[in-house]
């Protein structure tokens, strides 16, 4: 497996669609409804092909340089995913990212986030990354909050989900303000 090591419970793995499809769909699908209400597209993951397929894209995306959808790997198990969803030519990145119910409140994502943060201030040469985050989405607000990025504002109806548009928190953090 081709990984970026956080720490020793934690990588950060380049997807491998034949064996992480499977467990990352039943992770989708045993909490599809929490995940549908911020991501719209798990509608559309029905079936661990689904996922498999996705996968599949996001390593040509990630060949492409497009982005990085990389698999959180907890203690050897695919626990959910995180991604640079594209890199924009002012050196900047936005950060999704999604966690299996299992492995909530034990900080992995915010080890995620900060090694996201590693990777792209010190490989990818970034100058600032980016989480957006549905106001009412508690939870990755508080990652990004406790991450230590800064909320530049908020996004009147920025985002569009299943439901309607929703005003969209916007956090970020400089290079000049990471400490590695």
């Amino acid at each position: 497996m081709f990984s970026y090591v956080v720490n020793d419970e934690l990588q950060l793995a380049i997807p491998r669609p034949a064996l992480d499809a499977e467990p990352l769909y039943a992770l989708l699908a045993a909490d599809r409804s929490t995940f549908e209400r911020y991501l719209p597209w798990v509608k559309d993951t029905q079936t661990a092909a689904d996922e498999q397929a996705a996968l599949t894209l996001f390593n040509q995306h990630f060949g492409a340089g497009k982005s990085a959808n990389l698999v959180l790997v907890v203690a050897g198990q695919p626990a959910g995913m995180i991604s640079f969803n594209g890199f924009y030519p002012n050196r900047s990145a936005d950060i999704g990212y999604w966690l299996g119910q299992p492995f909530r409140g034990h900080g992995v994502m915010h080890r995620a986030v900060m090694g996201m943060c590693a990777l792209g201030f010190n490989d990818y040469g970034l100058n600032k990354i980016v989480i957006r985050a549905a106001v009412e989405n508690g939870p990755s607000n508080g990652v990004a909050k406790g991450a230590g990025f800064h909320l530049d504002g908020t996004l009147r109806q920025d985002e569009q989900l299943l439901d309607g548009f929703h005003d969209e928190n916007v956090w970020s953090k400089l290079k000049s303000e990471w400490v590695d």
